[in-house]
């Protein structure tokens, strides 16, 4: 099924009815849904679809062959190799004359790693014959770094030739509830805590009657998909694996400073930046500091992709009992048990981009929603605020706390986050928001009635 793309695909579908040349890049972190995009904007159009290898120009070369012999003969049992690159994009050339064609280059960054060349000589073909004519040149990768600094960089040779680009993230909370609608709003809410909203994990997750029983079967059995994903993950994109293994175990368990990070791993602080760097290009790390403020001294690293942060803080370490067969047990006493702590930082995440992309009639309009942290000069203590809402204009903000407990929360989390509020901006004005899993308490609902607060509940992050 082909989910929650559509505006990107009638976007594509509008280039390709003009009938000019086209060259669309289309980037994004892995399993986010390109190629299912591409797939679906390919459909009844002739295409040659070029998958890129991770192997020799010449193995390459062998496969653009096949790509462009099945387009114009799908029935060739055999097919010739072209003896160069350029003989090749010359026949892409002669095909396109005739008809709108639309030619795939999947895994870019693959292509141009085994032939260097490659951004070259689609610059000339660009420039000398294709810019006049029907062409639909596709360059898809999930290499962000490489796309964004040797595709759409200033200083690539396909500099200025893209004519659009898709940089592909993942879904919001809300949009894959499309994928399993008749879930309950707090199954949802875990199930965008197990995968992020990557569609290709929402599927292999495999989700029938019931959210823990799938779980059980399809993430903490060894033999599954999503078992083994981030270490085959991590070792499909990473020459180093187990370095940047004990990186992301050091960062679940709890280090989020550069320095923290470094003496938990056992490597120096400026070698421990380059792998830190690597994992924040693909998205699996976040680099962050309080809202507001500039990268610095207060910098911290979390694990950005919910899969990878479900699966070090409860399979990694968890794996002999796994491994043992006993995973009924580990999901009852060390996942299960342990999901209200887990889903707290979900749930932030959550409420965050309801504020950004969902919220109406907000007091303020906002620019920017983090978190903040810093230390309360009286007491010398430190105070974390879940949600500030910085704003376009003015200086009033948005103050909000975020609970995902059983209890329902009462007055004591307002007077809390009025304390707070007052470390972060002693002579600021400030509205308050407070979002609760459970529900909040008659004296809270009370002062929300007079307007001192905003409540809200999980099932109003969805309607």
């Amino acid at each position: 099924m082909f989910y929650c793309r559509e505006e990107e695909l009638r976007l594509m579908n509008r280039r390709y009815e003009k009938n000019q040349f086209e060259c669309v890049v289309i980037y994004g972190r892995r399993r986010v849904g390109k190629t299912a995009l591409i797939n679906e904007f390919c459909k009844d159009k002739p295409t040659i679809y070029f998958s890129a290898l991770s192997a020799s120009s010449q193995e390459n070369l062998e496969a653009l062959s096949r790509a462009i012999f099945t387009c114009k003969t799908p029935e060739a049992v055999s097919t010739p190799v072209y003896g160069s690159y350029e003989d090749a994009l010359n026949e892409i050339t002669e095909m396109s004359s005739k008809e709108r064609l639309v030619f795939v280059i999947d895994e870019y960054p693959y292509l141009a790693r085994a032939e260097q060349s490659i951004s070259s000589r689609l610059q000339h073909m660009i420039d000398r014959q294709w810019q006049n004519g029907r062409l639909y040149l596709i360059l898809c990768g999930s290499s962000m770094s490489f796309m964004e600094y040797q595709v759409l960089g200033y200083e690539s040779p396909l500099y200025g030739r893209r004519t659009a680009q898709f940089k592909i993230q993942a879904l919001t909370y809300r949009e894959m509830t499309v994928f399993y609608p008749a879930l309950s709003f707090q199954d949802q809410a875990l199930l965008y805590g197990v995968t992020g909203a990557i569609p290709h994990y929402i599927n292999k997750l495999d989700v029938r009657d019931d959210l823990d029983e799938a779980i059980l079967d399809n993430l903490l059995e060894p033999s599954s998909y999503l078992f083994e994903e981030p270490e085959n993950l991590l070792k499909q994109e990473l020459r180093e694996p187990a370095v940047y293994n004990s990186v992301l175990w050091a960062v679940a368990s709890g280090a989020s400073r550069a320095n923290e990070i470094a003496t938990k791993v056992g490597i120096e602080s400026a070698v421990c930046a380059k792998y830190l760097k690597v994992l924040t290009d693909l998205g699996i790390l976040k680099r962050e500091s309080p809202v507001g403020e500039k990268q610095g001294r207060k910098t911290i690293y979390t694990i950005d992709d919910n899969l990878f942060c479900f699966w070090y803080r409860f399979v990694s370490r968890n794996m002999s009992l796994i491994s043992a067969g006993r995973i009924r047990s580990v999901y009852e006493r060390a996942v299960k048990s342990n999901y209200p702590d887990y889903m707290g930082l979900i749930f932030e995440k959550m409420c965050r981009e309801y504020l950004m992309r969902y919220a109406q009639n907000l007091p303020v309009e906002l620019r920017e929603v983090g978190q903040w942290w810093g230390s309360d000069r009286e007491t010398h203590q430190e105070v974390q605020i879940d949600i500030v809402g910085l704003p376009v204009d003015g200086n009033a903000c948005l103050i909000g706390s975020c609970k995902y407990r059983n209890e329902k929360v009462g007055v004591e989390e307002l007077k809390l986050l009025r304390r707070y509020a007052s470390v972060f901006r002693p002579d600021g004005v400030f509205y308050y928001y407070i979002f609760s899993k459970s529900g909040f308490t008659p004296a809270l609902l009370d002062l929300e009635k007079q307007g001192e607060v905003t409540l809200l509940t999980l099932e109003d992050l969805y309607t």
